[in-house]
């Protein structure tokens, strides 16, 4: 297993952030690489070793509600100005103007909305699976809901009773051996109806996660897993500690985020390159269509044989690609 540097923290935004750091620190602009759900810093492993290596400052924080960051308590405490302020918090902790921000997953939201709220602050950005939209025309939760029905798992994610967050919290071993595998090879097809809020799968496509979850056997499962038994570990132990409500309560902002972002030009005007995932079923790569009208500098790259955990799945490939843009566009 791949070792992470040494754990630091940070105050920022009201919260103490912990965040790994490598790389030397005259590099600019430093690259800050944001996770999904339900991850963790730790995700960028492969990403952290081998940017550091080539040369770059590389920082990865484990994200509001995650690992070794503080949790508070409301739901409010989690939407898009608190988590676009932790990263602008982190800067200011390090002493960095601007810096090059890559998420992916929940993540790439963030990190998209960086330029659009803090653009002083962002040098360029990256998604990994996920795209730049324009605002939704109604709340997405009405369009997931119309589209994929009440068990789609981030409708579920709505409820106040929190049951997803107990169903995973208890079955933290199973809910990472049941997300954490490379996806069945499958035919190529492009979705017929367009992404919602960025959400590109299909209406057939089975989303109840916590029934999913909740009904899980490893033994019959016959995917090929992602992690190493000490990578799943890691994740296994942090969850077991945290619960997972924190990163829950990211998606429990939509509607907020939705109907906050009503003023926002969603143009960006930074050098951006949107790293897709050929079999990603919840962000294929036909999500990031038409992103060209909202980013004039926008450069696009197509990893093969990918599922949604792209960073962990094509470790070598993911970080080849950031290290060679970085260069071309930033020396």
């Amino acid at each position: 297993m791949i070792e992470m540097p040494p754990l630091k923290f940070a105050t920022t935004n009201g919260i103490r952030m912990g965040y790994y750091e490598a790389g030397p620190v005259t590099d600019k602009p430093p690259v800050v690489l944001c996770h999904g759900w339900p991850e963790l810093a730790f995700s960028w492993r492969h990403q952290i070793k081998a940017l550091s290596e080539a040369g770059i400052r590389v920082i990865a924080p484990d994200q509001r509600g995650y690992g070794a960051t503080d949790r508070p308590e409301a739901v409010e405490d989690y939407d898009m100005e608190h988590l676009t302020g932790d990263l602008v918090g982190l800067l200011d902790h390090l002493g960095i103007d601007k810096a090059i921000f890559v998420g992916h997953d929940w993540g790439g939201f963030v990190v998209w909305q960086m330029p659009l709220r803090h653009p002083s602050r962002v040098a360029g950005v990256v998604g990994v699976n996920t795209p730049h939209w324009d605002r939704a025309p109604i709340d997405p939760i009405a369009l997931f809901r119309q589209r994929f029905g009440d068990q789609m798992y981030i409708v579920q994610f709505q409820d106040s009773a929190r049951e997803p967050d107990r169903i995973f919290g208890s079955r933290v071993e199973q809910t990472f051996d049941a997300f954490m595998r490379k996806p069945m090879p499958r035919p190529a097809a492009k979705p017929d109806e367009p992404p919602i809020a960025g959400v590109g799968a299909s209406s057939k496509t089975n989303l109840a996660f916590p029934q999913m979850i909740a009904a899980y056997d490893a033994k019959a499962d016959p995917r090929t897993p992602i992690l190493s038994a000490d990578e799943k570990k890691v994740f296994v132990d942090t969850f077991t500690k945290t619960g997972f409500t924190g990163g829950i309560n990211w998606y429990r902002n939509f509607t907020r985020n939705w109907e906050r972002a009503s003023g926002l030009d969603h143009h960006i005007h930074v050098p951006s390159l949107m790293i897709m995932a050929e079999n990603d079923a919840v962000l294929p790569p036909s999500a990031a269509d038409g992103m060209e009208k909202l980013i004039g500098d926008l450069e696009k790259y197509l990893v093969k044989d990918s599922g949604h955990w792209t960073q962990q799945e094509k470790p070598e490939e993911v970080s080849a690609k950031l290290i060679e843009w970085r260069r071309r566009r930033f020396g």
